[in-house]
């Protein structure tokens, strides 16, 4: 049975964020909301926790997962950004898109693309979000919340709740999200493409 917190939206309990961060350390799954939609995420390095996303999610192993980093120095961290995407990334950041950029050695080999060895990062515009990754310190592995046969991510906590809580370790009640996921942009080539158009607006960024 998962644990359930209620947190608030715009100020979120610090003792709260540290006892979701600490489940997340020990290897467990959580469901916290972003600023799209909800998420489903676990530590970078926990291989364990990421196959039960998949199992969760009935996803395959060649399903990108996000990292979600807090900001632009953690960002270039676990991608390689060269001075144009970084321009755009800042004006970008943090925010409802999704950045597809080459790995850098950081990132796990099993958490990229195979054969291109890109990644996707995003830096939500959310302040439970960000509190947690605050707090942790390090990106966490996240994929949207929307579940086997359904068309739209689940955004009612209570919903959330009545489905999940015996797969999962944590859910964040942070209030009704969204359900439209984010922008996703490929920064791999001369110029950013759009990949799938989301909740972000990308024209007033370039």
């Amino acid at each position: 049975m998962s644990q359930y917190f209620s947190i608030h939206p715009e100020n979120p309990q610090q003792r709260l964020i540290a006892q979701v961060a600490e489940i997340i350390r020990k290897g467990g799954v959580v469901i916290y909301p972003t600023d799209s939609v909800y998420a489903i995420g676990c530590h970078i390095g926990d291989k364990q926790a990421l196959d039960r996303i998949r199992g969760i999610r009935d996803i395959d192993k060649n399903h990108n997962f996000t990292l979600m980093c807090r900001d632009l120095s953690e960002l270039a961290s676990y991608a390689k950004v060269d001075n144009s995407a970084f321009r755009i990334l800042k004006a970008s950041t943090p925010g409802a898109f999704t950045f597809i950029l080459p790995a850098s050695s950081e990132v796990p080999k099993r958490l990229m693309h195979p054969k291109r060895k890109t990644i996707g990062i995003r830096v939500p515009d959310s302040p439970i979000a960000q509190a947690l990754l605050a707090e942790l310190g390090e990106p966490m592995m996240s994929v949207t919340l929307i579940m086997p046969n359904d068309d739209y991510p689940l955004a009612d906590p209570y919903d959330i709740r009545e489905r999940l809580e015996s797969h999962v370790d944590a859910i964040i009640d942070g209030g009704n999200c969204g359900l439209e996921p984010t922008t996703v942009v490929d920064m791999t080539g001369p110029n950013p493409e759009i990949m799938r158009q989301g909740m972000g607006d990308f024209s007033t960024h370039q």
